[in-house]
């Protein structure tokens, strides 16, 4: 083999690097798109999360009664029966992470009928409802948990 075909053999460093850049630049493209993504989903949540549920009290209820069912039978006397972000409290959930009385009126949108059904329906015969956070991603309060107890 002559100098010349072997040195066709090996890539130029600048060619190497461009070809690494070209890669990079995918894997950014990729990640972006990702990101976006997750961000509209996201965002469809909240939409969702902040407009009335339109279910009745009955409707609730059944589905109560499911979720708690379900919960006993496996010998729980508690569960987790909702989970959304923090945005849909006015106050980013600050009052619910310090456990300030009336941290409820933070609430809004569907977490707001949660406590509100638990409030007109489900106090009386007993249960109890906990809201705190259930998620510190980068160290600040993220997700908020609404747990139903009744033991």
């Amino acid at each position: 083999m002559t100098t010349e075909a072997l040195e066709t053999l090996v890539p130029s460093a600048k060619t190497v690097m461009q070809k690494i850049a070209a890669v990079e630049a995918e894997k950014a493209t990729v990640a972006m798109r990702a990101h976006a993504q997750q961000e509209a989903e996201k965002k469809a949540l909240i939409d969702r999360l902040s407009k009335p549920s339109g279910l009745s009290d009955e409707e609730v209820m059944k589905k109560a009664a499911l979720i708690i069912e379900r919960a006993a039978k496996s010998g729980l006397t508690e569960v987790e029966v909702h989970r959304f972000p923090n945005s849909l409290c006015t106050d980013r959930g600050r009052a619910i992470n310090q456990q300030e009385p009336g941290w409820e009126q933070t609430l809004t949108g569907i977490p707001r009928e949660i406590y509100e059904f638990w409030d007109r329906r489900l106090r009386p015969l007993g249960y109890k409802l906990r809201a705190q956070i259930v998620d510190f991603s980068g160290g600040v309060p993220g997700d908020i948990g609404i747990t139903l107890k009744w033991g």
